[in-house]
């Protein structure tokens, strides 16, 4: 069951509170999505976000690593998405 209304936080933890737009089938989509995750909508998006902040932080990492050793190979990338695979 998805939760409604407010989240209590930790007290530690400042909240900030946004507003979005997204288009409408793309708003279904993620309500239907937290509640098939047991989440409100905005726990949802923050850990979608969270998701978002770490990709891009692994793509500068990989950036830099190859800046320094050179372009990843087929062969390389293949192994890598074998294993993301499993």
């Amino acid at each position: 069951m998805a939760q409604s209304g407010m989240t209590k936080y930790d007290p530690l933890v400042t909240v900030e509170r946004l507003t979005v737009s997204i288009e409408s089938e793309l708003a279904i989509a993620v309500r239907e999505a937290a509640e098939a995750d047991e989440q409100n909508v905005s726990a949802w998006l923050a850990d979608a976000a969270r998701r978002q902040l770490a990709t891009r932080g692994l793509r500068d990492v990989v950036a830099a690593w190859e800046r320094e050793h050179g372009v990843f190979s087929d062969e390389e990338l293949a192994a890598a998405r074998a294993l993301v695979d499993g």
